[in-house]
């Protein structure tokens, strides 16, 4: 692993400033991360050429973070990166280290201070003052009596340094699965070009994707600004997805909505300044989706088998859209869930999450359940013949109903296993009003068995 890991005074290191610069560097790798109080690390491994090499990657970074006053350091691990951007020579060749060469990183450290260690400052003094003041003065000292007396950060840091220890990077964003990027001259800031650019680079995603018979799941859309400033938008798909024009679609409708608090592209929600030098396009979350010839298959599976696929595929892609427009939160779906409350028996879900992967699970012997439920029971007045009978009449938003016709009762017990206070015993029915109208009715509460009066409900309507 080659990382590059830069300096900045601490007057522009403070949280949200830091987290901009890092955010920044990321046009160099998706790995970058944060290095509190005043650093970024980088981890560029695989990704200087596209730069024309570590040296030209260096002066890059540098000459971009000119004005933070920024130095590079590139080595093999975040430690040694770090110590040479703070500790190594005045010119940029003298803070690069060439890759996998364990005994030029060694002779490198050597020469550097003991505060290189990134130890307690207090530790590092003692050190000095025991004669102890380069690295190379403890790396082939007894680490026993100095771990006793200075304690074992030092040593722990040297093999973290030396590549002993496993160092990683915490990147403020998780590492995409596939990436696509243009970057250019003069900056983009016409909405036309940005979403030619995304179609483009939805084409360039979905050649990989395919390659590896996989669909995206979650995207990312991340725009550079010339000035620094960096746009992020994602977007989610409720099926694996290898169609780059709906792939744009989703930023497309993600954009036009104002999406995370943003006001539409026409009245410049991305606030391009200057524009934009760098575009890029990752999948952030990939499954399975292997090619199909659905027109086969639904014309030998069974009658209809082909426009059934293409409906679900066209309420999928609509389900998309409209969580891309509205947000996710507010295009939910149900998916069953294991409960034999009726209320319960369905959560709702966001439908980027996909449909349910299997019909919901109906208790033993339930009987017919409405098409509407409502969410919350409503109270009515009922009268029946006996206590624990059937409803002959009852009262509900002010309307009186006729009975005609009943079924049941079906007893649902509450679920014991909860503990819930207060639960009690239903009693379902399903009644037919004089005008046809059908209810779902249930008692809550049996006479004589449970010290609360029973009440009427209506929780459904049939259609």
């Amino acid at each position: 692993m080659t990382t590059t890991a830069t300096s900045a005074p601490p007057e522009a290191d403070a949280g949200e400033r830091l987290d901009l610069v890092a955010d920044w560097c990321r046009r160099f790798t998706p790995l970058a991360a944060p290095d509190a109080p005043d650093g970024v690390v980088l981890d560029v491994a695989g990704a200087a050429h596209l730069f024309g090499g570590e040296s030209a990657l260096m002066a890059l970074v540098e000459e971009k973070l000119a004005r933070h006053g920024a130095r590079a350091g590139l080595a093999d691990t975040p430690e040694a990166a770090w110590a040479l951007a703070r500790f190594g020579g005045e010119h940029a060749r003298d803070r690069m280290l060439p890759a996998d060469d364990p005994r030029a990183l060694a002779r490198a450290m050597a020469l550097l201070p003991v505060a290189a260690l990134r130890i307690a400052p207090d530790a590092a003094l003692a050190l000095s003052q025991t004669g102890l003041k380069r690295i190379g003065d403890i790396v082939h000292r007894p680490r026993a009596p100095i771990t006793a007396r200075f304690g074992a950060q030092v040593f722990a840091r040297l093999d973290a340094m030396m590549g002993l220890a496993k160092s990683p990077i915490s990147p403020r964003f998780e590492a995409p699965s596939y990436v696509a990027e243009r970057r250019f001259a003069d900056g983009v800031m016409a909405r036309d070009q940005i979403e030619a650019t995304v179609l483009a680079l939805a084409h360039d995603l979905c050649a990989m994707l395919g390659r590896h018979d996989e669909g995206a799941r979650r995207l990312a859309l991340i725009l550079f600004r010339v000035d620094g400033a960096v746009r992020r938008i994602d977007c989610a798909a409720s099926r694996p997805l290898r169609d780059p024009k709906a792939m744009a679609r989703l930023f497309r409708e993600k954009i036009e909505a104002g999406a995370q608090g943003a006001s539409t592209l026409a009245r410049d929600p991305l606030d391009a300044g200057y524009g934009f030098d760098l575009i890029r396009l990752a999948v952030m979350d990939a499954q399975t989706l292997r090619a199909e010839q659905a027109h086969l298959v639904g014309d030998l599976a069974s009658p209809g088998g082909f426009m059934r696929a293409r409906n679900e595929d066209a309420l999928a892609d609509f389900l998309d859209r409209m969580s891309a427009r509205f947000g996710a939160h507010r295009v939910l779906r149900l998916h069953p869930h294991d409960s034999h409350i009726p209320e319960r028996a369905a959560q709702a879900r966001p439908a980027v999450r996909g449909a349910p992967s299997e019909p919901a699970p109906a208790p033993a012997h339930a009987g017919e359940r409405p098409l509407r439920l409502f969410e919350q029971a409503e109270p009515i007045e009922a009268i029946a013949e006996v206590p624990d009978g059937p409803p002959l009449r009852f009262r509900w938003r002010r309307a009186m109903h006729e009975v005609a016709a009943i079924e049941g009762p079906e007893r649902i017990a509450p679920e014991w296993w909860k503990s819930e206070a207060g639960a009690l015993t239903r009693d379902y029915f399903r009644v037919e009003d004089v005008n046809g109208r059908r209810f779902w009715l249930y008692r809550e509460g049996l006479y004589g068995a449970q010290p609360q009066r029973p009440r009427w409900y209506v929780q459904g309507l049939f259609a």
